[in-house]
């Protein structure tokens, strides 16, 4: 009976590698092995599970987020962005890329959506780099990256699942991830301006003429409507959130409502685009939700074989502690995060740790910023990084895969040297969460 739960486990781990569905795969291991186990009359508790998760208000922020994320990238404003600040940082080595990454956590702390934002930065900025001289890993590799900041940067819709698993306020999820996703885009810059001095022939200046003909276009209005727009919805959403006038579904109204207005104001909504924004809403909003009901199922079955207590019970006889029990969960998310969704890693993983990570007085808000940080990565790894097949999808021919997953490298050792850093100074993450709750 004890080697059941663990039996259940790597089942599921084993199917989704073969590239079975998420859900359906949570869903039918889950029955098989509840069946096996205790009969059909078990799953007569489902529903009521099944109905906390959909009355959870908490969660209805996903889909007005992912709403805002996706109305804002039909708005326009994410080539506007870079496209001025391509030139305001063009007299300098590297300033296309150093433009590329700053964009990049403009659009994440504004649609947090990554395979838009990467998409949009392909198109846009990767053949313009090429155009330039760009070395062709460096570019892909920075707009990756930079595409991926939504996952850790809010608001964000990993930080909303591991909140709501973890059963932390998003709002000091949001609080908490908040300077460590900073950091990671200083750290992403200075990268790029070190490699500028000590390798200048990877990424030119762009000429001082074309410049030139920028600065006499006057080019006020532009950069007003590029920067100053979207960072007031910025701080509508994160600024009410932090100052405790609105909850983070709140928030996620104000945002969907905000970027409704400002494709208005852009003159880019229509009723085709309203019906695409929605098409596109509602897709990525049940995919997250029937994989959450799978996801409920493996836990009803996983916890009534006293799987979470086996597993502790291990961890105790095993003599771990919380530092060690930390590195091994570290490690295998990281090592997760190469073959299967974040999604699937947040509700499969998570919820088995999570109870660990309690009864070791650890703190769950750090965790979940760790574990957000963590999670970005699997974006970047390959052979499955999302972010990569986004790229590699939108890229000039002349772009090879070898060329992204190179150039991807540096980005990710920045990574896990930011994971590094979490891990040796909590105060990163719980500073600014205790600084605003004045405790």
């Amino acid at each position: 009976m004890e080697v059941l739960p663990f039996i259940m486990f790597v089942a599921v781990f084993l199917l989704l590698l073969l590239g079975y569905p998420v859900a359906m795969t949570l869903g039918g291991v889950s029955v098989f092995f509840g069946v096996l186990t205790f009969g059909t009359d078990y799953f007569a508790l489902l529903p009521l599970r099944i109905w906390g998760t959909m009355t959870n208000q908490v969660l209805l922020a996903v889909p007005l987020f992912i709403f805002m994320g996706v109305m804002l990238e039909k708005s326009g404003i994410a080539e506007k962005l870079l496209e001025t600040m391509g030139m305001l940082f063009g007299r300098f080595r590297g300033g296309l890329a150093i433009s590329v990454v700053i964009v990049g956590g403009l659009l994440a702390a504004s649609t947090g959506i990554v395979g838009a934002t990467v998409v949009t930065m392909g198109l846009m900025s990767l053949p313009a780099m090429l155009k330039r001289g760009y070395d062709p890993e460096l570019s892909t590799g920075t707009i990756a990256a930079s595409g991926t900041l939504g996952q850790i940067i809010p608001p964000s819709i990993v930080l909303v699942l591991l909140g709501s698993v973890l059963n932390v306020s998003v709002g000091d999820m949001f609080v908490g991830a908040l300077v460590p996703g900073l950091l990671l885009v200083s750290l992403y810059l200075l990268y790029i301006v070190l490699l500028g001095v000590l390798r200048p022939g990877l990424m030119p200046a762009i000429p001082v003429a074309e410049i030139q003909v920028f600065k006499d276009s006057k080019p006020w209005k532009t950069i007003v409507e590029a920067f100053v727009i979207p960072f007031m919805l910025v701080i509508a959403v994160l600024g009410s959130v932090f100052a405790g006038i609105a909850s983070p579904t709140e928030a996620a109204a104000i945002g969907a409502f905000g970027a409704l207005l400002l494709t208005l104001f852009q003159r880019q909504l229509s009723r085709d685009v309203l019906k695409s924004v929605m098409r596109e809403t509602t897709w990525l909003t049940s995919m997250v939700f029937i994989i959450l009901v799978g996801a409920n199922a493996f836990s009803l079955v996983f916890r009534g074989m006293h799987g979470d207590r086996y597993l502790s019970e291990m961890i105790v006889q095993a003599n771990f502690q919380p530092e060690l029990f930390l590195a091994v969960v570290m490690i295998g998310v990281f090592i997760a995060g190469f073959f299967i969704d974040f999604i699937e890693i947040i509700f499969i993983v998570v919820p088995v740790v999570a109870p660990i990570f309690t009864a070791f007085g650890v703190d769950l808000l750090w965790v979940g910023v760790l574990l957000a940080m963590n999670l970005q990565a699997s974006f970047l790894t390959p052979p499955f990084g999302f972010s990569l097949f986004y790229l590699k999808g939108v890229a000039p021919k002349e772009v090879t895969t070898g060329h992204i997953y190179r150039g991807i490298i540096p980005f990710i050792v920045i990574q896990l040297f930011m994971l590094v850093l979490i891990i040796l100074f909590p105060e990163l993450v719980t500073w600014l969460p205790q600084v605003l709750s004045g405790r």
